[in-house]
């Protein structure tokens, strides 16, 4: 709780608005296919959007079986990507995006790898190429491919991340005001000067084995790319959930970008993340709970 943030390149603002408006510039075109198939209550249809670059991003659309569709959301996933959408939800009124990030899952496309280790490493050299902004942006995009469907949606859009979503979500949130809630889980990319001096597995090790061998070059793109830094500029309400123990995700970045949220923030402790535990189905119940109740205004 006592992480604080670390320092930020001079023109972060700058950088990120200037990428935002090129993301609002983008015309998604949005395109959904009926599947035929209903589950739990949910219509799903598969969704293709474009992003910036012209990237195709593909993923999922879950609408009720009956009802009126008052409040948007969209989904992130983390590194490992996304097989399926999340039927558990507790949104019943809502229509939920799913998209798959560039590169991974159904958005998977050459030169990028599918592989998290070299995923996370895509044009690092490059502040305005690193394939984590593209990420971002495929946020953004998801948004307004939302917006662009269901147009009564505006000013009811949340956002859930998980992972390497909850640390993309950090950065859209603060900069996309059509984004009224969000919800962290266990987010990555939180400190990165301490990320990097952390041990860890997965795709943060990765980024870790790079930074020894090229330390300037790393931390010269990764001070634009802080989920801690980006969080102290977020002024709409948020919801936490940040592990104890984390062997993927080390637990001061998650709490460094808690900590960085000015206010209007809550925060469910859990025992671990990315690993199995004896009450982690409890600590699932209670986080679904909290979330029901946490995104009913909106």
């Amino acid at each position: 709780m006592a992480v604080g943030r670390p320092d930020e390149p001079s023109d972060f603002d700058h950088f990120w608005h200037k990428r935002y408006q090129r993301a609002l510039a983008c015309q998604p075109l949005p395109v959904i296919a009926d599947l035929n198939r209903d589950w739990l209550g949910w219509r799903v249809f598969d969704v293709t959007y474009q992003s910036t670059d012209q990237f195709p991003i593909r993923g999922w659309l879950l609408l009720p079986k009956s009802g009126v569709v008052k409040r948007g959301f969209v989904i992130g996933h983390g590194y490992g990507g996304r097989d399926a959408p999340d039927f558990n939800l507790p949104f019943t009124d809502s229509a939920l995006l799913f998209p798959c990030f560039r590169g991974l899952s159904l958005s998977h496309r050459e030169p990028l790898s599918t592989n998290p280790q070299f995923h996370v490493l895509h044009d690092i050299d490059d502040p305005q190429r690193y394939v984590i902004g593209g990420c971002v942006d495929d946020i953004w995009l998801g948004v307004s491919s939302l917006l662009r469907l269901f147009p009564n949606l505006a000013g009811h859009i949340g956002y859930l991340g998980i992972s390497f979503g909850g640390g993309l979500g950090a950065m859209a949130t603060a900069y996309d005001s059509r984004i009224r809630r969000a919800h962290f889980n266990v987010p990555t990319f939180g400190h990165q000067p301490l990320r990097v001096s952390l041990k860890t597995r997965g795709s943060g090790q990765a980024v870790r084995r790079f930074y020894r061998h090229h330390p300037e070059t790393t931390m010269r793109t990764l001070g634009y790319y802080d989920a801690a830094t980006a969080a102290a500029r977020i002024q709409v309400p948020t919801h936490f959930a940040c592990a104890r123990f984390d062997p993927a995700v080390a637990p001061p970045g998650q709490f460094a970008v808690y900590n960085a949220v000015p206010q209007k923030k809550e925060l469910l402790v859990l025992d671990a993340g990315h690993h199995e535990y004896p009450r982690q189905a409890q600590q699932n119940n209670e986080l679904m709970d909290q979330l029901n109740q946490f995104f009913k205004p909106l």
